[in-house]
């Protein structure tokens, strides 16, 4: 009977071993998995992922190109100084100038834009390439002429990158003026060269021919005196 119960109370002891060992194992495995899983969706630092949890919440950082916004405020700086009107400025032509002329008539009626003649000319510079040239010839009839210009800069043509030419040709249309008994106004169309000579000077060339009842045109050759600005 002691023997009988001996063996009945170890078998229960070992049964009751076996279980503990196995919650305890279960315990442990499980407490291993959720460990791996935790250490798979948050990368430890210092360590390398290997799964693409670990990139999920990646965003790629947003790069501005400011040079590219640099160079696109420059150019526009740029277009609004060409358009900016500021009389007297200078242009791609050359300096504003004010200055003495003498007009050699090519023919045509009896204003004094047709004859030989003394006259006073100016270059007033509005913006980068426009410019306005109001000169008088003096004599019978005198002839007011105010053309509205173009400036162009003529660069070499060997070597378009060098720097522009000594001269910049213009060209453009006005109004002239003829006074006296028989005051008329006219178009006008002008063209010519201006030639710097230095920093104070400019030396100008141009043929003006104003359209009255005839035809009258003049070339005009003279020295101007730079200034800049009002």
């Amino acid at each position: 009977m002691n023997n009988i119960f001996s063996r009945h109370q170890i078998l229960c002891l070992l049964g009751f071993v076996s279980v503990a060992f196995l919650g305890t194992h279960s315990s442990a495995v499980a407490q291993s998995a959720t460990i791996a899983a935790d250490n798979n969706a948050v990368p430890v630092p210092g360590s390398a992922a290997t799964t693409s949890a670990a990139f999920v919440d990646y965003e790629a950082p947003i790069v501005v190109n400011t040079s590219k916004q640099a160079d696109s405020s420059q150019i526009l700086s740029q277009q609004v100084a060409q358009a900016d009107i500021n009389p007297g400025r200078v242009t791609r032509g050359g300096s504003s100038y004010v200055g003495i002329a003498g007009n050699i008539g090519l023919g045509g009626g009896d204003s004094a834009l047709g004859d030989g003649n003394f006259a006073v000319m100016s270059k007033i510079g509005l913006t980068r390439t426009i410019s306005v040239r109001p000169s008088a010839v003096f004599g019978d009839n005198t002839a007011i002429l105010i053309p509205v210009t173009y400036d162009f800069s003529v660069q070499s043509a060997e070597d378009p990158f060098t720097e522009p030419l000594p001269f910049a040709p213009y060209v453009g249309v006005g109004a002239a003026i003829k006074t006296g008994d028989d005051s008329q106004i006219g178009f006008l169309v002008s063209g010519g060269v201006d030639i710097p000579l230095n920093r104070q000077f400019t030396a100008t060339a141009a043929i003006n021919a104003g359209f009255f009842d005839q035809t009258d045109v003049g070339l005009l050759l003279g020295v101007g005196y730079n200034f800049q600005g009002f």
